[in-house]
């Protein structure tokens, strides 16, 4: 039968209750806010919030939203770095203690991605940055080539053999052997990009996982890591796949200078992946 919670019953339960409250219930403490962002969306009763506000928004949003607003913030930091903005080392060129000269030079940025985004609408806007000199170096598959990846004006270094150009290839070989293609001497010119990109800064924003990611990263460790990186894709660690590796790892191995501030972006969708890309595209615009 229940007590009628009085006498020593009752005191214990406030006892019980006190001790909970200790637990439960925390003196609040004062943040710095220099320090630490605080959490809050856009205002959309703002007319005059308009696309920058919100893309603005993202880093106080929360969650993968923070984490696109950081990669907007990065993209930002490679197109407007310039060789000025460093201090000219003393076994400098010439060149480098021209001020016009300096101001001229830029970050190269290496643009990865998986052959799925060329069959989509993100195809337009590959093209788009291409054809408006806003990346240097493009790292992709047999299937972004397959989709006219191919016309794109800036350098491209592709696993040939993957996709239905390899098919092609063997059938060719097959009926009509000779027809050699020297894979060493594309990562030469892919590795090369990345070591005589000094003096200049590189940056590497990658869609996805699998050979351009590694293509990218590898490259960059021979000049002692990229020194920006913004990351777009949907792979674990837990498995120890390269797609999935961490940005620490990427840093431990060199790939990723270890003074960068690297983002990673976790997408679920296609079509959010998609729009990912989109929101960046509009962070070079």
């Amino acid at each position: 039968m229940a007590g009628d919670g009085g006498g020593d019953g009752g005191e214990r339960n406030t006892d019980a209750l006190e001790g909970v409250r200790a637990i439960l219930f925390k003196p609040s403490e004062s943040l710095d806010e220099s320090l630490s962002t605080r959490i809050a969306g856009a205002n959309f009763n703002d007319a005059g919030l308009g696309l920058a506000g919100l893309l603005g928004s993202l880093a106080s949003t929360g969650f993968q939203a923070s984490h696109l607003g950081d990669a907007i913030d990065v993209v930002n930091q490679m197109l407007d770095w310039r060789l000025s903005h460093e201090k000219p080392s003393e076994d400098c060129d010439e060149a480098e203690l021209d001020p016009k000269h300096t101001e001229s030079v830029k970050c190269k940025i290496f643009l990865g991605f998986t052959s799925n985004l060329v069959s989509s609408g993100i195809r337009d806007v590959i093209r788009f940055l291409v054809q408006h000199h806003m990346v240097d170096v493009i790292v992709t598959t047999a299937g972004g080539i397959e989709e006219d990846l191919i016309k794109c004006l800036a350098p491209t270094y592709r696993a040939l053999t993957d996709g239905s150009i390899g098919d092609m290839l063997f059938c060719h070989a097959v009926r009509n052997p000779g027809l050699i293609i020297d894979i060493v001497q594309d990562v030469r010119l892919m590795n090369g990009e990345a070591i005589n990109a000094t003096p200049r800064k590189t940056g590497a924003i990658i869609l996805g996982g699998g050979l351009p990611k590694h293509h990218i990263c590898n490259a960059n460790m021979l000049r002692n890591g990229a020194d920006y990186a913004v990351y777009i894709n949907t792979a674990q660690e837990f498995d120890g796949s390269d797609s999935g590796a961490h940005l620490d790892e990427a840093v431990s191995w060199g790939k990723i200078n270890g003074s960068a501030k690297p983002v990673k972006v976790y997408v679920y969708t296609p079509s959010l992946g998609s729009d990912a890309f989109s929101v960046l595209w509009f962070a070079y615009c």
